[in-house]
């Protein structure tokens, strides 16, 4: 007998029984089996009585088989009721006769999520055309990054560098951090704190000069933090900053063989082009799923949430080990700061699941390899990425992953009240 109460929308306790019958036998059976070789003092292995091995062993041996009964009972009905169980089951022993073992499961089931009317929300679609200005831009920024510096008769303005001998006293000492020579800046990067490169700015090479300043009170030194100081600082050097020109030498740096000019500006058009609209796509997908958190109504199991907090704290203390971040061994991020995210992604996955099956959303094999071959297209043997995907069913699901979210964006757009609206370059750049 068996009967599963509802205690809420993804609470359920399961009352069942097990006959002592079952228990008994499979006592009998491992105690006959750890008899075969339990070493007792008085008797040869193999030869002890059982009824001293029941002594010994019985009570270990009844609450190992109880405990395998009642997951055996347990996953019976959750089977036989096709019941969706999330995590495991708090067992409770109500009552335990001659005959039976009477027990409840309380368990958290997978959430049923119903969707409101998507037609009603307002989705903002952003897009950006990307032109000639921008590409004139990036090749700008580009020939900044190979920005040389040659010595400069003059006093000193923004985008030089400078190299300076620097001395900071505070009540007189040298604080730490505070003395250097020959130290190189590029003035107008913000390297420096601004009342310091002020100082700098006008001075020629060969010159010094004294001057007090205070430190921010945030200023990640506590020593000096809010406190005003004094610097003594003689200019070594000014270097003024020398461009590129934009020719064949400048082209084949950037990887273009022939230096043909019109032909680096159409592969840095593609190459923005490309970007821009993974952009565009991230910032659009995520407006299509904040619509669809808007109208999903859900109760979300406190197992998935404690799951995916966790599975997000590990996430984020192996990007801090990738960036070269020193976690001292043992420490780790509260799960608790990540516990607003888990909400949003778990209840996100709940309401995808069901409108991918409601509405026919799954991705299909053409779309899958369209996006493998959009993703290759970006390497110099886009074949080798395509033959690398196709080698490994996980790299697959992944892509398929993201075929089914394009899916759900189109069907997103497609129904709600959208709204375009055209973004700044910049902005679009920032983020993402």
């Amino acid at each position: 007998m068996s009967s599963v109460e509802t205690l809420s929308a993804v609470q359920r306790r399961l009352n069942a029984t097990i006959p002592q019958q079952l228990i008994r036998g499979e006592v009998e059976k491992r105690i006959k089996r750890i008899g075969r070789t339990a070493k007792v003092a008085g008797f040869r292995p193999g030869k002890v009585p059982f009824k001293i091995l029941e002594q010994q062993y019985g009570a270990e041996v009844y609450q190992e088989v109880l405990g395998d009964a009642l997951q055996k009972s347990f996953a019976d009905v959750a089977e036989a009721e096709q019941l969706k169980v999330v995590g495991y089951p708090n067992f409770e022993v109500k009552q335990a006769s001659a005959e039976n073992v009477d027990y409840s499961a309380t368990f958290e089931v997978y959430p049923e999520a119903t969707l409101g009317d998507l037609s009603a929300q307002e989705v903002t679609r952003v897009n950006y055309v990307l032109s000639d200005a921008d590409v004139d831009n990036t090749i700008d920024t580009l020939r900044k990054q190979r920005t040389t510096y040659v010595a400069a008769d003059r006093a000193a303005q923004n985008d030089d560098q400078v190299k300076i001998d620097f001395r900071g006293t505070l009540d007189g000492e040298v604080f730490s951090g505070g003395e250097a020579k020959d130290y190189p800046f590029v003035l107008g990067q913000g390297r420096m704190l601004p009342d310091f490169e002020s100082a700098v700015l006008g001075l020629k090479a060969g010159e010094s000069k004294s001057f007090d300043m205070t430190f921010p009170a945030d200023y990640h030194g506590k020593d000096v933090a809010g406190k005003q100081v004094t610097f003594a600082i003689t200019v070594n050097a000014v270097e003024a900053p020398v461009l590129p020109e934009v020719d064949a030498e400048f082209a084949k740096s950037l990887g273009v063989a022939s230096g043909d000019i019109a032909e680096l500006r159409a592969e840095i058009r593609t190459n923005l082009d490309r970007e821009i609209q993974r952009r565009l796509k991230v910032r659009n997908k995520e407006a299509a799923m904040d619509a669809l958190l808007n109208i999903g109504e859900l109760e979300v199991p406190k197992t998935m949430l404690d799951w995916e907090a966790q599975n997000l704290q590990q996430q984020a203390m192996r990007d801090m080990e990738g960036r070269g971040i020193k976690v001292p061994k043992g420490a780790t991020l509260p799960v608790e700061l990540f516990a607003e995210r888990a909400v949003k992604r778990v209840k996100l996955g709940v309401i995808l699941n069901v409108l991918v099956e409601q509405n026919g959303l799954a991705a299909k094999p053409e779309q899958v390899q369209a996006l493998v071959q959009e993703y290759a297209a970006s390497f110099e043997q886009p074949e080798e990425v395509v033959k690398w995907y196709a080698a490994d069913p996980a790299r697959t699901q992944e892509v398929e992953n993201l075929a089914l979210e394009d899916n759900v964006v189109a069907y997103v757009l497609k129904h709600a009240k959208v709204s375009d609206k055209a973004i700044e370059f910049k902005e679009l750049m920032e983020n993402n």
